[in-house]
């Protein structure tokens, strides 16, 4: 080895620890989805988790801040320090619920009954000394849409029972009406029994059979009113002996 030559092998061991010492502090990693859609009047769930090589202790922290959609500084509205501090007013008061779980890597909130000022972007911040470098935030772009109209299963229904069960019943009654004028009208379209064509008149009386003669009750009780007229044209009898009949 020539005088005044560095050693290279004593360098060689601090040349691996200067590498591998920003990726020991740099560790922490915050991560969200990027866009999150809703309606109006949902309940939106943030996400956000992070992962770190030093366990969360009671020095860690959150931050999430909200900038609007058309522009402007970001703004804190929710802070956790070993506890939740929700925001006591302004935009979000009382409309955030912490959803977290430090122990588990979770530092998600809920926001209640979105509306559409709530458009904009969301940053996670997550602290959690001595890992404070790397990817502490990250960031979720809010999208509020008005609820779109929709038909409720009960309003079709509804519909159903007061305007289809009706036209349904008169439906009904209109065609058995149908079916009862119909068979009238057959019935009608029969001769009438006391039409006899040549060659019937004997087969409606057997042979040797009496004819009984008609009386006032058969008079008055049939319902044929040619066979009233005819009957009433005889010649008189005994009104005596027709009442006692009679």
């Amino acid at each position: 080895m020539r005088r005044g030559s560095p050693d290279l092998s004593a360098l060689l061991p601090l040349c691996l620890l200067g590498c591998l010492a920003p990726s020991l502090v740099s560790s922490i990693s915050v991560n969200s989805p990027a866009e999150v859609h809703a309606s109006k009047g949902d309940t939106v769930s943030l996400y956000c988790s992070f992962t770190s090589t030093s366990r969360p202790t009671s020095r860690m922290t959150v931050d999430w801040s909200y900038r609007p959609q058309n522009g402007g500084l970001p703004q804190t509205f929710f802070h956790f320090a070993s506890r939740p501090y929700p925001p006591k007013d302004g935009q979000f008061a009382g409309r955030v619920q912490w959803q977290g779980s430090p122990a588990n890597g979770e530092v998600s909130i809920s926001l209640i009954n979105a509306t559409l000022n709530d458009n904009g972007t969301f940053t996670c911040s997550v602290r959690n000394p001595p890992d404070v470098h790397g990817s502490p935030t990250s960031h979720t772009v809010l999208t509020v849409t008005p609820k779109a109209s929709s038909i409720r299963f009960t309003d079709v229904a509804v519909l159903m029972v007061f305007i289809l069960l009706p036209s349904a019943v008169i439906t009904l009654v209109l065609i058995g009406r149908m079916f009862c004028s119909k068979e009238r009208n057959q019935s009608k379209a029969y001769r009438s029994p006391i039409e006899i064509t040549e060659g019937e008149e004997y087969s409606m009386y057997p042979s040797g059979a009496k004819i009984k003669s008609a009386t006032c009750c058969d008079i008055y009780d049939s319902d044929d009113e040619d066979e009233y007229y005819s009957v009433k044209q005889r010649p008189p009898t005994d009104d005596g002996f027709v009442e006692s009949q009679c």
